[in-house]
């Protein structure tokens, strides 16, 4: 199964709950059809505001362009929908070295995993890749990304449970310079329950990174799980607030029906989604496309409206 039948299994749940929401609009365009269409957006967990704003759009697209059938109507919907998603991918060469990737999220959004899909991903395109192990609170962080580092064949950088985190991405910069490395990608903790100690010691990170290579990070990235919903959006704003994040990383989209929350974010934020995943396979995170990402999510208008 390619990625993009992975795409649209993973989100079959949401096609069938917006499917079930048109099913009792009527065939032209009045209060029925747009307020079925927006209740479908709101189940796909786009999000109130956003859904409200884009029916508002479609209505003017519809006046302005002559659209005459639901079919039409939909079509521009999802046109609409994809021109809000900003996108951009990661680049493919590194100068200065190293490129620094911040990965920060919550715990348990997949962002172990993701960083090494991530060193996978750049290391086949012949990168030189190092990990860094600056989550030193999570019982059994290191060790698990030590395993995506020898799966990978990555430089690893840790040190014992418990560390200054700062620490760690000290040394992993050094290391990383003397290494020529390519790409240095830096794991950190998400203790969102304690708000002021992850916003210190994520400050203190970057301000480690800066006196290395003032330029760096050069990419913030925050994973987040698709099933939490707009829980995420709870998470991109204080992440967002803390260190100011670059990028999108949207996991677990294999079996969620909380596939619009790619939209909502971009929307929100104007954040670039850079990868989704929808699997546990080292190929499984891929570079974001909307359009294929909103065919998916909504797939096409039920023969019954």
């Amino acid at each position: 199964m390619n990625i993009l039948d992975r795409l649209k299994d993973g989100l079959k749940k949401t096609r069938t709950q917006i499917a079930s929401a048109l099913s009792g609009a009527s065939g032209s365009f009045d209060d029925r059809f747009y307020d079925a269409l927006e209740d479908a957006l709101i189940l796909a967990d786009i999000g109130l505001e956003t859904s409200t704003d884009l029916i508002a759009r479609l209505k003017s697209e519809i006046a302005g362009r002559g659209i005459t059938t639901p079919a039409a109507a939909y079509a521009a919907l999802k046109t609409l929908l994809a021109g809000d998603l900003a996108v951009t991918k990661l680049p493919d060469e590194f100068p200065p070295k190293p490129w620094v990737i911040l990965v920060v999220g919550v715990n348990g959004v997949g962002k172990t995993t993701t960083i090494g899909k991530l060193a996978g991903e750049f290391g086949a395109a012949g990168k030189k890749v190092m990990l860094g192990a600056a989550d030193t609170f999570r019982a059994g962080a290191v060790e698990q990304l030590k395993i995506w580092a020898q799966r990978t064949k990555a430089d690893f950088v840790f040190q014992q449970d418990g560390a200054d985190p700062a620490s760690v991405a000290f040394d992993a910069m050094e290391a990383s310079k003397a290494r020529g490395i390519d790409v240095l990608i830096l794991d950190t903790a998400g203790r969102l329950q304690n708000k002021t100690n992850l916003m210190n010691e994520l400050s203190k990170i970057v301000r480690v990174i800066k006196r290395n290579l003032p330029q760096a990070p050069n990419e913030v990235l925050l994973v987040v799980d698709a099933t939490t919903g707009q829980n995420a959006l709870n998470q991109a704003r204080v992440f967002n607030e803390i260190i100011g994040v670059t990028g999108f990383v949207i996991t677990k989209l294999d079996g969620t029906s909380k596939g619009g929350i790619a939209v909502a974010l971009s929307k929100n934020f104007g954040i670039p989604v850079r990868k989704i995943g929808v699997g546990e396979g080292v190929d499984d995170l891929q570079n974001f496309d909307p359009v294929s990402y909103v065919d998916a999510l909504l797939g096409d208008l039920p023969d019954r409206v």
